[in-house]
């Protein structure tokens, strides 16, 4: 037997899309550099390999998020811990907007997240390196 779904994820990213800021890869660019933002990779390490990183940004694969936000985890990391506005992002934009809901739902603020993710970023020229790995292989 089939297992019904109560809330799906177009309900989840509509939700999410309500409650949290949306940048558009222009907006994330004006912001990208500044001391007081942390931009969030999402991605999966190997999304990092195959299409590159942005450069600076804190790779935090998304199955880790609530533990490494956590103060009271093992997990924690201090980086999540200090007084900066977090943008999050993904490859497409759908991870990184359920990300900054949750995030901000534990209490992390301000967040935001970039609209069409990493290729949106890409796309309106904002700085990209290879992956160590893919330079080392190339």
């Amino acid at each position: 037997m089939a297992q019904t779904i109560i809330k799906g994820y177009k309900a989840l990213l509509a939700e999410a899309g309500a409650s949290i800021r949306t940048l558009s890869a222009a907006e994330a660019r004006v912001l990208y550099g500044q001391d007081d933002v942390v931009f969030v990779d999402l991605r999966d390490p190997r999304e990092l390999e195959r299409e590159g990183r942005m450069p600076g940004a804190f790779h935090c694969p998304r199955g880790m998020l609530e533990f490494w936000i956590d103060p009271e985890s093992p997990y924690a990391k201090p980086v999540f811990q200090e007084e900066k506005t977090f943008v999050f992002f993904c490859a497409g934009g759908w991870r990184s907007a359920l990300a900054a809901r949750t995030a901000q739902d534990m209490g992390l603020k301000p967040v935001a997240h970039i609209e069409g993710g990493f290729d949106a970023w890409k796309k309106a020229g904002g700085d990209v390196v290879a992956s160590e790995k893919t330079v080392a292989e190339g």
